[in-house]
């Protein structure tokens, strides 16, 4: 055979694994979108809670997710809740709410964290915490609400409990991760693993340290202090799944996560978004808390200590930072 054919028929051979590792990729990342893929007429409530404003209750009209076409901005809605079991229909109050904005076209991406304290109009259900919409209407009431509030399409929602969030990270092999403080919290009513004790400095955080370093909020700052917390790990395990090491372990880790995630994204587009994620800039997330500092007031309504944003600077403030430009902190 001669030399020329050798490497013809290598290349091909090559050329076919490569194909075939492909195909299988395709076939197992489709596979596993449809085991969490969530129709969002599924999601409508059959009863509506009492409004809290005192109004008499309506039925909520079906909220459908605006149309993506791939190049415009995307924005999902990421909610972590101590479910114990995702595929309830029943969610708890949502435990961290962050709008991961997406520009496709300059790869970039914005990390949005909602404090969960705030005080908003929720649809058809008065004014309440903006983690209450998901129990009042589910994972769709819970975009709309947040549409509303920072006049910002959601596209899509993806839901996760603790034990998805731990199957993750675990799945992953952990993350190395500056922990920035000692960090102790004993809750006796709660199953003793979520218990928090971690020590400050660079560690190997498997998924139950993990979860601990992402709901610990006993600083000062409270909810502050963890929004931050979360918006950074956040950007190091997108920066462990754009890895080689995330890609080689893909089969097992989707395998690992599927029954503790839910989504209404479809799979055709979960794919789209899944191959943009490899091409984004994971090194400089730009990341922002909402309502920002100046733009609420601390308040106590209905025996509830919130926080009441001043919705035109939200509004104000989004739009500029998703537009590039810097925006005031203050008056």
């Amino acid at each position: 055979m001669s030399k020329k054919k050798i490497v013809l028929y290598s290349a091909l051979g090559v050329f076919s694994v490569v194909a075939l590792l492909a195909g299988y990729l395709v076939y197992l990342f489709y596979d596993f979108a449809g085991k969490i893929y969530v129709d969002p007429r599924d999601q409508q409530p059959t009863a509506v809670a009492t409004p809290t404003d005192g109004t008499v209750p309506t039925m909520a009209p079906l909220i459908e997710p605006p149309e993506w076409n791939g190049d415009e901005r995307i924005n999902i809605l990421l909610m972590g809740g101590d479910s114990r079991g995702v595929k309830s229909t029943v969610k708890p109050r949502s435990d961290t709410m962050i709008v991961v904005s997406i520009d496709p076209v300059a790869k970039s991406t914005h990390l949005l964290s909602l404090l969960r304290d705030t005080y908003v109009e929720i649809p058809q259900r008065g004014s309440n915490r903006l983690n209450a919409a998901i129990t009042m209407g589910g994972p769709l009431l819970a975009m709309e609400t947040v549409h509303q509030w920072i006049d910002m399409p959601i596209h899509y929602y993806v839901y996760t409990d603790f034990e998805g969030f731990i199957s993750l990270i675990d799945e992953l092999g952990g993350i190395e991760f500056e922990v920035d403080k000692n960090m102790r919290n004993t809750d006796n009513r709660d199953d003793p693993r979520y218990n928090i004790k971690l020590e400050k400095g660079l560690q190997h955080l498997d998924g139950l340290t993990a979860l601990q370093y992402v709901r610990y909020r006993g600083d000062a700052m409270s909810d502050f202090s963890r929004s931050e917390r979360q918006r950074k790990f956040l950007t190091a395990i997108a920066d462990k799944l754009q890895s080689t090491t995330g890609l080689l372990k893909l089969p097992q880790l989707l395998n690992g996560i599927a029954p503790y995630i839910e989504t209404n994204i479809p799979p055709g587009d979960l794919l789209k978004l899944a191959r943009l994620g490899l091409k984004l800039n994971t090194s400089s997330l730009a990341s922002i808390q909402l309502p920002q500092m100046n733009a609420f007031r601390n308040a106590r309504i209905r025996d509830m200590d919130v926080l009441v944003p001043d919705t035109g600077k939200v509004r104000s403030y989004v739009k500029e930072q998703l537009a590039g430009s810097p925006a005031p902190q203050s008056e």
